[in-house]
């Protein structure tokens, strides 16, 4: 109780938890990224999108529903707001995921630190010292590195990969704002609700189901990934103002490029490199 309603108390008891925890979870979606990449060849946005929000929503539900029911809170209204702006968030970063080298996608991604604090000072006056600003100026000057527009997707991919950031910062602000009083299993609960309303329309449209062993496990994958990256996360922002634990979660930028290299070919050019630099540097 005294750890959900003074995160600066309990971040003194344990200052590497808020750390730990954000690696942690960068780790897991690195490896859910990676599986993104896979399920691009089989499966459309809307198929990738409502399969993980659908399968954590059916998981955690049965998991933690056993006890009572797993929705109930008194902020019912913010976590709907959360789970609209974490969805349209997902949904960007998938739309650059196909567009871009997910390793850039990423990195565009991960400018959201800057817009958490920029959400979080304009709405909950969530303070930000002189060398947090500093940190996050260096994200935005990445960002403006690595981002190089040219005709036809590419354009698209960049456009959707800035428009997750801002979204995601914003989610980030919020989730921050609800760790104070809500546990981490109902703030992601209502996040796969909100996203499986979303994409359900558009998935019913043509919905392509996994039919081989890999596509079920790319899908299980998938799903398990983001449910435990997203809880490690949700639990960390407990330990961390919302801005921070975005700057820690920036290592999954160095993960994934790695893994976008290494397993995908993915090009590295000067931009690339003195983008992520000042990225992950910050």
């Amino acid at each position: 109780r005294i750890q959900a309603m003074h995160p600066p108390f309990a971040a003194r008891q344990s200052p590497f938890a808020g750390p730990l925890l954000m690696l942690l979870s960068a780790c897991l979606f690195t490896a859910m990224n990676v599986l993104l990449k896979q399920a691009m060849a089989d499966f459309s946005i809307w198929d990738i999108g409502f399969y993980r929000f659908c399968g954590g929503l059916v998981l955690l539900t049965v998991v933690f529903g056993r006890r009572g029911n797993p929705f109930r809170s008194s902020d019912t209204k913010l976590l709907v707001v959360r789970g609209c702006t974490g969805s349209v968030a997902f949904i960007f970063f998938i739309l650059s995921v196909r567009l871009l080298p997910v390793s850039t996608a990423l990195m565009l991604l991960y400018s959201f630190p800057a817009f958490a604090a920029l959400f979080s000072s304009w709405i909950y006056r969530e303070k930000v010292s002189p060398a947090g600003w500093a940190c996050l100026a260096m994200v935005l000057v990445g960002v403006a590195v690595l981002v190089h527009p040219q005709r036809g997707g590419e354009g698209l991919g960049y456009a959707a990969g800035v428009l997750s950031a801002v979204f995601a910062g914003l989610t980030m602000a919020i989730v921050r704002q609800l760790k104070q009083t809500n546990g981490s299993v109902v703030i992601y609960l209502y996040f796969c609700l909100v996203g499986s309303l979303v994409t359900a329309p558009f998935f019913l449209q043509a919905p392509v189901l996994p039919l081989s062993s890999s596509q079920m496990l790319v899908c299980g994958g998938i799903i398990l990934t983001s449910i435990v990256g997203q809880l490690l996360m949700n639990h960390g922002f407990g330990y961390c103002r919302s801005w921070e634990g975005g700057l820690y979660m920036t290592s999954e930028v160095l993960f994934t490029a790695l893994a976008g290299i290494l397993m995908f070919g993915d090009p590295v050019d000067w931009r690339f490199a003195l983008g992520g630099t000042l990225i992950v540097g910050s």
